[in-house]
């Protein structure tokens, strides 16, 4: 059974077909967060501290760190600042680490730094990409996400990325880098723009475990893109996409959606065991209004304070979601 070892200094986590679905805390990527990019760029890095704390609470079990805060001269700007990170983001939190850049330099210093077994995000199927990272991974032997796109770009033809993840596969096998070592990211479309988005990814999900073997991700909210309702559409579409084989996700933990989701998920998948993980979260939930009932003081629902002290907890998870 293909499993994939993550790990930190201290702690492991296997991405598996019978293994729990992987979280990757997505929050630690100043792209689109001109706020976080610029604390980050002036050496502020209380933002960063804050989102990893709050995702680890939050249940994720690999946290992905990016410091592209720039398009300007990334070569000599990003690998400093994606090193400091990492020592940071090392130094408050245990969890393994997906280290996300597409600067070569600054995988490499990455490496260098972060402890135990990272996931490298990512490759691509680009001749250039192949050549400057695959020797990188198979040195420090560590996984990385094959993200299923070449040169031609992004295609709308899944059978065309199966075919782009198939080439990456065979090139890392080349290099040492087993299949269960290469985590495929079948390239998630916006459901708004392509309607066929979310067939398309359940067909290629299948077919990459079943004939390649391999482990699979994905960039989960770019399928809700636009949409109304978008937290919601996401959720259902991770909670299906578990069904159909899909192993991990790079997702934002504080959204309580996706969350439920994938603990459902892993429920119906058989991945928690007695349904232990669900029924310790969501028993301790219901506790306060059986409690109420139960006392015999004929009240239907929560106390003032157990209303009080949920309406403070929805304040702080929006809070963490910024």
């Amino acid at each position: 059974m293909t499993q994939t070892l993550i790990a930190s200094e201290k702690k492991q986590f296997l991405i598996g077909f019978d293994r729990p679905f992987c979280v990757i805390g997505e929050r630690i990527n100043p792209t689109g967060r001109k706020k976080l990019a610029a604390e980050m760029q002036a050496g502020n890095f209380e933002t960063v501290i804050r989102d990893a704390l709050a995702q680890v609470e939050a249940g994720a079990n690999v946290l992905d760190v990016n410091a592209g805060v720039t398009a300007v001269n990334p070569n000599e700007t990003e690998p400093p600042l994606l090193k400091q990170t990492i020592e940071i983001v090392q130094s408050v939190t245990d969890v393994p680490l997906c280290i996300d850049s597409s600067v070569t330099a600054a995988l490499k210093v990455a490496l260098e730094t972060a402890k135990g077994r990272p996931l490298v995000n990512s490759v691509t199927g680009e001749e250039e990409k192949l050549e400057a990272i695959l020797p990188l991974v198979a040195k420090y032997n560590v996984p990385v996400v094959a993200i299923s796109n070449d040169e031609s770009g992004i295609s709308e033809d899944p059978d065309v990325r199966f075919e782009v993840a198939k080439k990456i596969v065979q090139r890392a096998a080349d290099h040492g880098i087993k299949p269960e070592d290469v985590v495929v990211d079948p390239l998630v479309m916006p459901i708004g723009a392509m309607g066929t988005a979310g067939q398309q990814v359940f067909r290629l999900v299948r077919r990459l475990r079943e004939e390649l073997k391999v482990n699979t991700t994905c960039g989960a909210s770019n399928i809700a893109f636009g949409m109304p309702n978008r937290r919601v559409l996401t959720g259902y579409f991770l909670a299906m996409a578990a069904s159909h084989g899909m192993t991990s996700a790079i997702m934002n933990p504080l959204h309580d959606e996706d969350m439920h989701a994938i603990l459902a998920a892993n429920v119906l998948n058989g991945t928690d065991r007695n349904c232990r993980v669900w029924t310790n979260k969501f028993r301790e939930m219901s506790t306060p209004s059986a409690v109420s009932q139960s006392a015999g003081d004929g009240s239907t629902g929560a106390s003032g304070e157990d209303v009080e002290a949920r309406r403070r907890a929805r304040e702080e998870r929006r809070r963490r979601r910024g």
